[in-house]
């Protein structure tokens, strides 16, 4: 009888401790599904939350991304919208990896700026196009431009060619077969009116109207000053050569051109949302390229 009860305790001993066992092995289990599924749910929220920031100019830059911004929120990507108003800190805040791309130049910017920098910065795709103006200061009418007329125009090399490449156009002076868009003052081959030229930084050309005759004006800084290129007095043709040369472009750095949030941005920048805000709100100021 002793030797029953005895068998029966440890029975009953080894039945505990093999469900405490099994009862470990099943916490465990739970805890380690646990823990692999909080790993995925994390790694997954990572990539639905990238952030990406993109140095622009306040007009008409930063409200196109503005646009852009929900769009990239509902595919898991925060935009940052870093407002700059110079044509010099967007390029430098790329390199030095403050910011991811910037949105405010054109092609022929870029390679200078390049060149003068030793820099590699690069494009992924062009978004819209801003036609260049000439803009009334003193003179109201380019007809009654006289000797020794005061021109404003952009000091940047790029700048200053398309807006001599205007002023041609216009008749108002002749420039060297083949200057293109690399053409400067030097260029210049015939000046009947004796042209002076005041070179100054592209922001500051709306400020400066009061006191030149008439100054050539970058899109965005005109529309960012007030004017609207139904004021100007010439304008260059939408589908011109400067059209397909001056594109305004997200630029990046070699190392990001790839990256799968920066082509979701140049997709939806190009896409026909942004191209429908562009057409309604800045009056053939600024022009789509895409959509």
């Amino acid at each position: 009888m002793k030797n029953i009860f005895k068998k029966a305790i440890a029975a009953g001993l080894l039945l505990a401790i093999t469900g405490s066992l099994a009862a470990c092995a099943q916490t465990t289990g739970t805890r380690v599904d646990a823990a692999t599924v909080a790993s995925d749910a994390q790694t997954e929220a990572k990539a639905e939350n990238t952030v990406l920031k993109v140095g622009a100019n306040i007009t008409p830059h930063s409200e196109i991304l503005e646009v852009a911004k929900p769009i990239l929120a509902e595919k898991g990507i925060t935009l940052e919208i870093i407002r700059l108003e110079d044509s010099v800190t967007p390029n430098t805040g790329v390199i030095e990896g403050s910011l991811d791309a910037n949105y405010f130049q054109h092609v022929p910017y870029l390679d200078q700026f390049n060149l003068e920098n030793g820099s590699d910065l690069v494009s992924v795709g062009a978004v819209h196009y801003e036609p260049f103006g000439i803009y009334a200061g003193r003179v109201k009418d380019l007809k009654d431009l006289k000797e020794g007329a005061v021109i404003a125009v952009p000091n940047n090399v790029t700048n200053e060619a398309r807006a001599l490449l205007l002023l041609a156009q216009e008749g108002l002076l002749k420039l060297k077969d083949g200057a293109g868009i690399n053409a400067t003052v030097e260029d210049i081959i015939e000046n009947p009116l004796n042209i002076q030229f005041k070179e100054l930084a592209p922001e500051q050309l709306v400020a400066a109207l009061p006191d030149v005759d008439v100054a050539v004006i970058n899109g965005n800084y005109a529309i960012e000053g007030g004017l609207h290129v139904s004021q100007a007095l010439a304008v260059e043709a939408n589908d011109g050569l400067a059209a397909q040369t001056y594109g305004n472009i997200i630029a990046t750095s070699p190392a990001k051109a790839d990256d799968p949030a920066i082509k979701t941005l140049v997709e939806v920048l190009q896409g026909p949302e942004v191209a429908k805000f562009i057409e309604d709100t800045y009056d053939g100021a600024v022009v789509p390229l895409f959509g």
